[in-house]
């Protein structure tokens, strides 16, 4: 039977293939700005017909209609990465946190998650009857290849990316056809503080080098910095508009990367219709899935990998929050520890830590360097594997550093209004004065 056939044999209503799940299933829904909006809508329209479906993803760029209070008997979340539409089902205790690093998700699905429904957003068939996973490769083809039934709405819209990103017809269950656009995020404003980090960070970046950058002003403040740059390479879990600008520009060519050359690697992408535009049958940007790119030791055959990530906050020793607020759950490990231990392996690789030296908060303005990290809150990046912690202020070289010097330069690159605190802390733990020890932050 030809592909085309069974495309047709396939093709139903969202409300009739959404009627195949079953009470007690897992249903595991595609990544981010990937996920298929008709369907999870039809799935929730249905609710009245499920109890205790668990409904397992990282970050939603969608509304999470499943997590609303009145869905509670029909539905659960479990959350890999919580986002701003399911942190209050999580706060409320009416959704579950699986922690996970963003590269063993693919194995949670083969193992201890088993995936009996995997909802999928994908583009139309090519002439051979391979759709594209398109924005949304990452754990979105490892939970197709690993469910029992696939769903797949097929979307006009769905760019048709490259690399590991394929599925032929004859691995859907049920064929959905619904044109929604992919969602778009707008670039962040960049003010001041996020332009000075961003210079700080691009001075660590040397022509030739390898990037994993992710989304939002600091990552596009970078970028700013980086126009004289000459031969950069993308190895990143996911990039956005910013990077594309780059590339249009001839500054990121992936010329000098040694593992594979020419191309951008990536795993997911977020950003707006240009972006989209611009990798639609764009052979120069591969997607893989996440357990290939975001594997550290894959990260470190890219030589001269600089990794930039950002972080809730980070203690005077140098550990590294980047998930909870105390013991509020806020986001998820994602890919930060994938790619900082990349970066470490990799042959004059550097990871940076990139964020604001204050935040504001109920209780006002606070620093995000800190005597203690804040009680119930989880260690994300452990002391013994931050590289560089960057502010506006400064940058600080922890990598090598006793507990004392790295205390030192943390302060350093601390707003100026908590420093006094900063330092009575330090002259207690390390019984001495804080201005004796000449120290340099960046050496």
């Amino acid at each position: 039977m030809d592909w085309k056939t069974l495309y047709k044999d396939k093709l139903m209503t969202a409300g009739e293939a959404v009627k195949r799940i079953k009470s007690g299933d897992r249903v595991v829904v595609s990544h981010a700005v990937g996920e298929p909006r008709t369907l999870i809508s039809a799935m929730v329209e249905n609710a009245d017909q499920y109890k205790g479906v668990e409904i397992v993803h990282m970050v939603a760029m969608g509304n999470s209609p499943y997590c609303r209070p009145e869905m509670e008997k029909h539905f659960r979340h479990n959350s890999l990465f919580v986002g701003a539409s399911t942190r209050q089902a999580v706060a409320d205790g009416r959704a579950d946190v699986t922690p996970v690093f963003f590269s063993e998700v693919p194995e949670l699905f083969r193992t201890t998650l088993p995936v009996d429904v995997a909802l999928v957003n994908l583009s139309p068939p090519d002439e051979h009857g391979y759709c594209s996973f398109g924005v949304s490769v990452d754990y979105s083809k490892p939970a197709a290849e690993a469910a029992k039934l696939v769903i797949a709405q097929v979307n006009a819209n769905m760019p048709r990316t490259f690399g590991d990103s394929f599925i032929h017809i004859s691995e859907l269950d049920c064929i959905v056809e619904a044109d929604d656009p992919v969602i778009e995020l707008p670039q962040g404003k960049i003010g001041d503080v996020q332009r000075a980090i961003g210079k700080n960070c691009a001075s660590l970046i040397n022509d030739g080098d390898t990037l994993q950058l992710g989304i939002g002003a600091i990552p596009d403040a970078v970028m700013l910095f980086l126009k004289d740059k000459k031969d950069l390479g993308i190895h990143s879990e996911m990039f956005s508009d910013g990077t594309v600008e780059l590339m249009e520009a001839g500054v990121i060519t992936n010329k000098r990367k040694n593992f594979h050359p020419g191309k951008s690697v990536v795993t997911f992408l977020m950003g707006t219709k240009r972006l989209y535009d611009y990798v639609n049958n764009n052979p120069s940007v591969e997607m893989y899935p996440v357990d290939f790119v975001n594997n550290p030791y894959i990260i470190a055959e890219n030589d001269n990998l600089v990794a930039i990530n950002s972080c809730i906050e980070v203690d005077l020793t140098g550990q590294v929050v980047s998930t909870n607020i105390g013991l509020t759950q806020f986001s998820g490990v994602g890919g930060q520890v994938d790619f900082v231990r990349g970066a470490q392996m990799s042959r004059g690789g550097r990871s940076i830590m990139a964020m604001p030296s204050t935040t504001k908060t109920k209780r006002g303005t606070i620093s995000k360097i800190v005597p203690l990290i804040t009680e119930g809150a989880a260690v994300t990046t452990s002391r013994d594997e931050v590289d560089y912690v960057i502010t506006e202020y400064g940058i600080a070289k922890l990598k090598g550093k006793t507990l004392r010097d790295r205390a030192r330069a943390l302060i350093e690159i601390a707003h100026p209004d908590f420093r006094p605190d900063l330092i009575e802390e330090y002259e207690k733990r390390f019984h001495s004065k804080f201005q004796d020890a000449p120290h340099k932050a960046y050496a």
